[in-house]
């Protein structure tokens, strides 16, 4: 059974190139299905059309900020909705994480893409408090974990923890073609940029059952590091940083090992390193450390809104009963050193 203040979640949102909500993203992922594609015009270094993939449901021609707002709106909204139906209302802290700074993402863009959001939420609920960052790959998983200590600090109710993110800008994609980055015939190990949203309610099981709210999942622990051998750097990743996070993560929780493993491992041949070195130095924690889950096959890579989409597909597995076991672990990596870790339970059996 988990703590009385235990953190849980008790809604999700998802808005991927595979779906427009949690659910359908979910079971097609589960399915296999690919959302990979060629770009309609754009070509790489190699003279082909750049592997990617979009969000069918928002025009082509709507760039920059408005369109990861559009992307987001959705995805929080359906977090939201278990509470907006129970009849109850309460302060939400919204917590947002977007892209690291880059071309097509300039520095303010995640307090802008905020702001907008925040106007368009607060149509429906009541926004107090929280704040964004440009926190990368991580950065989903980082307002998680902020939004677990504002609620074990008694500094917010409920916390709608999220990312947004998206690669579809000419000037973003030509980077990352200019950096080696994109996948194609030519560049194995690179990666299919896209563009997605997560969203995750979170509060403590006190207040989901002041609320009448259930719980989907437990927030066993979050745990943060940093990783000073970065990628695209001269430098060699030994796995420090994430198996930091590991040890961090471990520290205080279970001793029963991760029966699912989730990541944002998007064909980047660091990122495998990394993972490799990581579980070495946390031995005897993974029931199967080979056998993790890439998402970015499927909806290619997400950037912030990885963390918080992997925690909408345990949810939907453990409510849909195919959840491989009560403890999943989720990881992600930015490329600006910051690594997060999140250890989610089963409610039926933590809670």
């Amino acid at each position: 059974m988990a703590k009385a203040d235990a953190i849980v979640v008790v809604g999700v949102g998802a808005r991927t190139p595979l779906g427009f909500d949690a659910a359908s993203s979910a079971a097609a992922v589960r399915a296999g299905i690919s959302a990979i594609q060629d770009h309609p015009y754009l070509t790489d270094r190699f003279g082909q059309l750049m592997k990617v993939t979009r969000d069918a449901g928002v025009p082509a021609e709507l760039q920059g900020a408005d369109r990861v707002v559009e992307i987001a709106f959705s995805s929080a909204l359906e977090a939201l909705r278990p509470l907006l139906g129970s009849g109850y209302t309460a302060p939400i802290s919204l917590i947002l994480s977007t892209g690291e700074p880059r071309p097509g993402q300039p520095e303010g863009f995640a307090s802008k893409i905020s702001a907008a959001l925040r106007k368009q939420l607060s149509q429906h609920v009541m926004l107090e408090g929280g704040g964004s960052t440009a926190g990368g790959h991580a950065g989903g998983l980082l307002a998680i974990h902020h939004a677990c200590k504002s609620l074990r600090e008694g500094k917010a109710r409920f916390c709608l923890a999220g990312g947004a993110d998206s690669y579809f800008d000419l000037e973003t994609l030509e980077w990352l073609d200019d950096n080696e980055q994109l996948h194609s015939e030519g560049n194995v190990f690179g990666f299919c940029p896209g563009e997605a949203a997560g969203f995750c309610l979170l509060t403590t099981l006190p207040t989901a059952r002041e609320f009448g709210l259930t719980p989907l999942l437990e927030i066993v622990g979050t745990s943060t590091a940093a990783e000073e051998n970065r990628i695209k750097t001269k430098s060699v990743v030994l796995g420090e940083g994430l198996g930091a996070a590991f040890q961090f993560l471990f520290r205080d929780g279970p001793i029963d090992p991760v029966d699912r493993i989730i990541c944002d491992m998007n064909g980047e041949r660091y990122r495998g390193n990394e993972y490799g070195f990581a579980v070495l130095r946390n031995p005897g924690r993974f029931r199967d450390a080979a056998d993790f889950e890439t998402p970015a096959d499927c909806w290619g890579d997400v950037g912030a809104a990885s963390g918080p989409l992997f925690v909408s597909l345990v949810s939907e597995a453990v409510a849909r009963d195919y959840q491989k076991g009560p403890l999943s672990l989720i990881w992600t990596s930015s490329e600006n050193g910051a690594r997060a870790t999140v250890l989610l339970g089963a409610p039926g059996k933590r809670i």
